[in-house]
């Protein structure tokens, strides 16, 4: 049990920002919002090796949204990076990478 509310504590950021979607229409006020957030988790908790899995999804998922969305896969109506995407998008996908590595390391440590 104490597993699982681990887990759920840190997925508390990422649902907040999807959560967030729908209300915030302005991608530039949605990425600072999410910046925000995402800066308010690492004063919280900062793991080792944060930083780069926050870079390295930022700068991969902006490099594999690019592709999904030019073979037609994915498209977008809020296009503010590269005319293409929502600014806030790779943001949230880099946020991402740094909650799936915290989540393998808590079931790691359980196994």
């Amino acid at each position: 049990m104490k597993k699982a509310f681990q887990v759920f504590l840190n997925s508390i950021p990422t649902l907040v920002m999807i959560g967030l979607i729908p209300f915030v229409s302005n991608d530039y006020l949605l990425s600072a919002i999410y910046i925000f957030i995402i800066l308010i988790a690492f004063l919280i908790k900062r793991e080792k090796n944060d930083s780069l899995f926050f870079v390295l999804g930022f700068v991969l998922m902006i490099i594999f949204e690019y592709f999904f969305i030019s073979t037609g896969v994915e498209t977008f109506t809020r296009n503010t990076l590269l005319n293409v995407m929502p600014i806030w998008l790779p943001i949230s996908w880099a946020y991402g990478f740094v909650a799936i590595k915290r989540t393998v390391r808590i079931l790691d440590s359980y196994a």
